[in-house]
């Protein structure tokens, strides 16, 4: 079986408390895991992930920046490092050294006093990193909490139907699902799937070819309290098979396949 984990955060400090990231990515080549797309989530993030694949064949770099990181970039005057970083991913897509956009994305409820301003502020950054995207035909993982319509809106308005877009830990309501799937879209299925209904609803209602699977490591564990790792995505294989009454091996064989499609 080959597993797949599309969405983690392999830089974080959290893998300390269980042996180390090293640890981590032995465990998780045990487990079947082939491939994970670490995130980043700023400039210093990004640097981070493009390190570690360079030591770790099983890491794929995904680079951006997280949208609470774009608006406070952007409040403290830090629009030069802004697009300094969009021209330094397009350089590492071109190099392929990125394999991907994100964590990108619209962020409504971490904003302190959010306003028309800030959302617009985050929105403008989005508009850049889906020009990339769009530019090299790579996919583009968007981070949706709270703004799930203003992100499928911003998608349609810039051209994005068809797309390689991926929806990570999607969360918003069903006619927005349904938008999502008449665009062509993805979505990544985190390990939380276990205990929560509404992804359970999306692996129902999407056709399999239209998602993938994540962890958002070392976040949303399937265990209360413990650190997550790539290597728990066989629970999100488990459940998806579960739903759409496959086997673990026929439901892990077509995510490989979709993250063939989109990523290689």
């Amino acid at each position: 079986m080959i597993l797949v984990d599309v969405h983690a955060h392999m830089d974080m400090e959290q893998y300390n408390a269980i042996g180390g990231v090293g640890n981590v990515l032995n465990d998780c080549k045990k487990n079947s895991v082939k491939v994970i797309v670490a995130n980043g989530i700023n400039i210093d993030s990004n640097r981070k992930v493009l390190e570690m694949a360079k030591e770790h064949d099983i890491i794929r770099p995904a680079l951006g920046i997280y949208p609470t990181d774009c608006l406070e970039m952007m409040e403290q005057g830090m629009n030069q490092e802004f697009y300094q970083e969009i021209n330094f991913i397009e350089k590492k897509i071109k190099e392929k050294k990125c394999f991907a956009i994100g964590e990108v994305g619209l962020e409504y409820t971490q904003v302190t006093d959010l306003n028309e301003e800030k959302k617009n502020i985050m929105k403008e950054c989005l508009k850049k990193f889906i020009e990339v995207a769009k530019k090299y035909d790579v996919p583009i993982i968007l981070h949706t909490r709270g703004a799930e319509l203003d992100v499928v809106e911003l998608l349609e308005s810039e051209g994005m139907k068809d797309k390689k877009v991926i929806i990570h830990c999607f969360s918003g309501r069903k006619n927005v699902v349904k938008r999502i799937r008449d665009n062509g879209w993805t979505f990544s299925i985190p390990c939380s799937i276990i205990r929560a209904q509404q992804f359970q609803d999306i692996v129902k209602d999407t056709p399999i070819q239209q998602l993938l699977t994540e962890t958002d490591s070392p976040y949303l564990s399937p265990y209360k309290d413990k650190v997550n790792t790539p290597a728990n995505v066989s629970f999100t294989i488990d459940k998806i098979a579960e739903i759409k009454k496959l086997t673990p091996e026929e439901t892990a064989n077509i995510i490989y396949s979709n993250y063939q499609r989109l990523f290689l």
